[in-house]
């Protein structure tokens, strides 16, 4: 694409301003030369390279944006995952999450996610197997976990291990190669519950429980946490359905900060395990997988029923923060929160109800009924019930990034073999605004003052 210059001059694009623009356009006037250029829009966005023929002459270097954080930048195309946040809507290629979470189990989804439709039945028996095959993890990274100090926290002791993989599947280095990519993102999903469990036993100082593939990918990882040598040790089915929900749930959500960095790291063609390794990395952050805990702080914190019109006054003034309301996405109710909502009630009929839900509970009545919260859309969001789902089914708040991370490797991995397709897919190099001093002259150290 180019663009139209509507003013015959030395600046001008070969094209005069007779020549007819493109039918989707946007026009734009340089007010500091006076020339208006029609950019093309595709998809709803303007090709950002476009702006750099927007100059005052030949030596500037044109026009860039200016965006911290993305707010408004798309920096690749995905058919991976849509959302609609003024809707509410979360679909995994075209298919509603409220579909998915009711009729689909994980491996199902992550095999929608990477390959783009459902599986046949053959085909989701063999892939179910596949991920069984691989659960197991080479002894010297056991020996690897052992090495971390007894308290150190299990999110760190998931990136460095994943990223520990890395040496021993050399091959996976080889990105161009499909069937090799394949190989790699059975393993990780494979591996990640058990990388996940060993960490968490590793935490509590307990002999690890290596993988059962008799059981379900879901239920192996609960065997895998839970299990003190018990050989007829079998998961609770409500719990197991439960977190099958919450890693459908989770397992992709766009461009989020976690899969920018996947995507970005992953742009220099680097393997999958160090990708997801930073990834995971980026996860770990208090803004992203860290926001469950944060709203089991707050609910802890206000206490009882009685204190939360008192709490959200401090709220109003700007005092407080009310965690797991509104989202940088969803301006409307997001809607894994209400599916998360209807099965803390099963799983807190198997657990014992949760001290902490009577409060969540009328805090969700305030705000959606409050005129405050309304107008700045401050709806749940998924953060708001899970961390009462896993808090009820005996995880520490250590373990919730961790469990974020699981179901995300499928939608990292999706996200990263989508890239490998992809003919515009460059490496990630964003420009900057230097702010800096201009040329300055060194200056020996004996003649500097002091």
């Amino acid at each position: 694409m180019s663009l139209v210059t509507k003013e015959n001059t030395p600046m001008s694009d070969s094209r005069t301003k007779e020549a007819p623009p493109t039918q989707d356009h946007v026009t734009v006037t340089d007010h500091r030369t006076g020339r208006e250029y029609d950019l093309p829009i595709t998809d709803g966005t303007i090709n950002a390279l476009e702006l750099r023929q927007i100059k005052v002459n030949e030596d500037d270097f044109g026009l860039m944006t200016y965006d911290p954080g993305f707010s408004n930048t798309a920096s690749c195309r995905s058919s991976v995952t849509f959302i609609d946040g003024e809707k509410g809507i979360l679909r995994y290629r075209g298919y509603p999450i409220e579909q998915l979470a009711e009729q689909s189990n994980y491996l199902e989804t992550a095999w929608l996610l990477i390959f783009g439709r459902l599986p046949t039945a053959t085909e989701l028996q063999e892939w179910e197997a596949e991920i069984s095959r691989h659960t197991l993890i080479h002894e010297n990274v056991r020996h690897f976990i052992n090495a971390f100090r007894y308290d150190a926290h299990p999110m760190v002791m998931l990136i460095s291990t994943v990223a520990s993989l890395s040496t021993f599947y050399k091959e996976a280095s080889d990105i161009s190669n499909p069937e090799i990519r394949r190989l790699q993102m059975i393993r990780l999903i494979a591996k990640m519950p058990t990388l996940a469990a060993f960490a968490y036993r590793h935490s509590l100082g307990h002999r690890y429980t290596y993988p059962n593939n008799q059981l379900s990918y879901i239920g192996n990882f609960l065997t895998m946490l839970f299990n003190l040598n018990d050989r007829d040790f079998r998961p609770d089915p409500v719990l197991e359905q439960a977190l099958n929900l919450l890693f459908i749930l989770h397992a992709d959500h766009e461009q989020n900060c976690s899969t920018n960095a996947m995507r970005s790291v992953g742009s220099s063609r680097v393997d999958p395990y160090c990708s997801i390794a930073a990834a995971t990395a980026a996860l770990y952050g208090p803004l992203h997988g860290g926001a469950n805990e944060a709203v089991l702080r707050m609910l802890a914190e206000i206490g009882s029923v009685d204190k939360i019109p008192a709490f959200m006054k401090s709220v109003k003034a700007g005092e407080r923060r009310l965690m797991g309301f509104g989202h940088r996405v969803y301006k409307n109710y997001d809607p894994r929160a209400k599916i998360i909502k209807e099965m803390a009630h099963q799983v807190f009929r198997v657990t014992g109800k949760n001290e902490l839900l009577d409060i969540a509970l009328e805090l969700e009545k305030i705000a959606l009924q409050d005129e405050y919260f309304v107008d700045r859309k401050l709806y749940p969001n998924v953060d708001f019930y899970s961390g009462l789902i896993y808090q009820a089914m005996g995880f520490p708040t250590t373990m919730f990034p961790v469990l974020f991370a699981i179901p995300r490797t499928c939608g990292w991995l999706a996200q990263w073999e989508e890239m490998q397709g992809d003919p515009a897919n460059r490496i990630s190099r964003p420009r900057q605004i230097y702010t800096g001093s201009d040329e300055v002259d060194y200056v020996p150290l004996e003649q500097r003052g002091s």
